[in-house]
């Protein structure tokens, strides 16, 4: 079982800067075990989060360049990409300048975008949902071309382009690893069946779990695909430091269900000492479930 670190709210405490302390945060996590950091794909805070769009947020492929360059090993990716934040094509490239000059770390996490009001406020088109689900699917399929020997062009319903050049192609082969974010059963789980590498899924204990890894059984079978193909991630709210055992517990259960990752925040007054912390801790603790 891997751990893996989300940082989703960048009022750290005492007025600390940002870029200094995201960097010792994310040096903490690299140093100390974890497999993977994640940032949003937010331009403002969301909405339940302290202060909502009045708090600081990053462009988060922007902070993942910065992460980059301060760190050795982790993979870096956002939990997830809003389909309706680039252009498809654009989106590729970026994906693969993270992995080029990360020495292939990169992942694409991705989903169908839900915050409206940002889009509205800085004058980004939001369509439907539905419509949103169908410019996911393309954007997948085109980013998988990209990232293929294919460079011919690519026509779908709401996106063509004449050609599909992506030249340096990523470092990561066969390409940066394509995780879908999101538990809806009709569709999400789905694409993740199609064309993703990996899922993550909300914390909603082992019953909730176990179902939704039923259904993404059902639609892999359907497409004939071996759902081990599939990495099953779990991203939680909880602080697993208030209550390690009990975290612990939780983790061995999604283990048996065939979750091998993780997603924790850095709670608390000093981030960089909960990740220290939680290094520690739990990254030992986690990787004794695979023996």
């Amino acid at each position: 079982m891997e751990l893996a670190l989300h940082v989703s709210d960048f009022r750290f405490p005492g007025d600390q800067a940002i870029a200094p302390t995201l960097s010792a945060v994310a040096r903490a996590a690299d140093d100390g075990g974890f497999a993977a950091i994640t940032l949003m794909d937010h331009w403002f805070q969301m909405e339940p989060a302290g202060n909502g769009a009045t708090d600081p947020m990053l462009e988060g492929y922007t902070g993942l360049g910065f992460l980059a360059g301060q760190t050795r090993r982790v993979e870096l990716g956002l939990l997830v990409t809003g389909v309706t934040y680039r252009h498809p094509g654009l989106l590729a490239k970026t994906v693969t300048t993270l992995d080029v000059l990360s020495g292939g770390r990169a992942m694409l996490g991705i989903g169908a975008a839900w915050y409206e009001r940002e889009h509205r406020a800085l004058g980004v088109p939001f369509p439907p949902v539905a419509e949103r689900f169908e410019r996911l699917e393309e954007t997948l399929q085109i980013c998988r071309q990209m990232w293929s020997d294919d460079d011919g062009p690519y026509t779908g319903k709401h996106y063509q382009l004449a050609e599909t050049l992506c030249v340096p192609q990523p470092v990561r082969r066969p390409h940066p690893r394509i995780l879908i974010g999101g538990s809806g059963e009709k569709k999400t789980l789905r694409l993740v069946a199609q064309y993703a590498d990996a899922c993550n899924l909300f914390d909603t204990g082992a019953d909730g779990i176990r179902h939704k890894l039923e259904v993404l059984e059902r639609h892999c079978a359907d497409v004939g695909r071996d759902p081990a193909e599939i990495q099953k991630t779990v991203i939680t709210g909880e602080d697993p430091l208030a209550d390690v055992d009990a975290f612990l517990r939780k983790a061995e259960e999604y283990d048996a269900l065939g979750i091998s990752r993780i997603w924790i925040g850095a709670h608390g007054e000093d981030p960089v000492a909960y990740t220290t912390r939680a290094a520690l801790e739990l990254v030992p603790r986690l990787r004794e479930m695979d023996r």
